[in-house]
């Protein structure tokens, strides 16, 4: 058993404990490394927050797994940010990846008629704070091509009648790149990073609807 399946069945055996109704983050690496419920904690805040993504899923597997990472929580919200790992991959195409992210939130609103869905704007990369090995990735995955499938990402959201969120601001210098200092490697996000959108991603949390 690999190690995304060793993830999807701690969560179907944690999904049998879970309050309905309240909110799902959904992904991959970027996602599931979001310590939500660590700073929920450092803030005195007891809104309940069901992390499920799963470190280099690309959005045919969250399609495949939709079931397990939300449907199965009944959750009244879910935060999606998947597909930044088909973004990596030059194999595959941005239809591809648009197509799979249709399929997906068709899914959830079949199965949760009620649900409001967010469609997060990918995060911005930094090409020159990048670790050595990541660059050859970051060439294919870069903030161009991010912005593009932002753009693709928008109007999948209006297309659904849902919201697409961009909490990026805080998280970008002033060329547009994620900040060094928020970055591991030039891809992912450190926890001073998700600090800097805590309050930002909260707002959607509780907005009232």
């Amino acid at each position: 058993m690999n190690d995304k399946e060793m993830k999807l069945e701690r969560y179907r055996a944690d999904n049998m404990t879970v309050k309905h109704g309240e909110t799902v983050f959904a992904g991959s690496s970027l996602m599931e490394m979001f310590p939500i419920n660590k700073l929920l904690a450092e803030h005195g805040d007891d809104t309940v927050i069901y992390n499920r993504g799963i470190g280099g899923f690309v959005s045919r597997e969250l399609l495949e797994a939709v079931d397990v990472c939300v449907i199965d929580l009944k959750p009244s919200r879910v935060f999606i940010n998947i597909g930044t790992n088909d973004l990596s991959d030059s194999r595959i195409p941005m239809s591809e990846l648009t197509d799979n992210y249709d399929k997906i939130v068709t899914a959830i609103e079949n199965a949760l008629p009620e649900v409001k869905i967010y469609f997060m704007a990918y995060y911005p990369v930094n090409y020159d704070a990048a670790a050595e090995d990541m660059k050859e990735c970051l060439r294919i995955r870069n903030n161009g091509k991010i912005a593009a499938a932002n753009a693709e990402v928008k109007k999948l959201a209006e297309k659904h009648g849902q919201r697409y969120i961009d909490i990026n601001k805080n998280l970008k210098d002033e060329q547009g790149r994620l900040k060094a200092e928020y970055t591991i490697e030039g891809l992912h996000i450190n926890e001073e990073g998700y600090r800097a959108i805590y309050d930002d991603i909260m707002r959607y949390v509780k907005e009232k609807t």
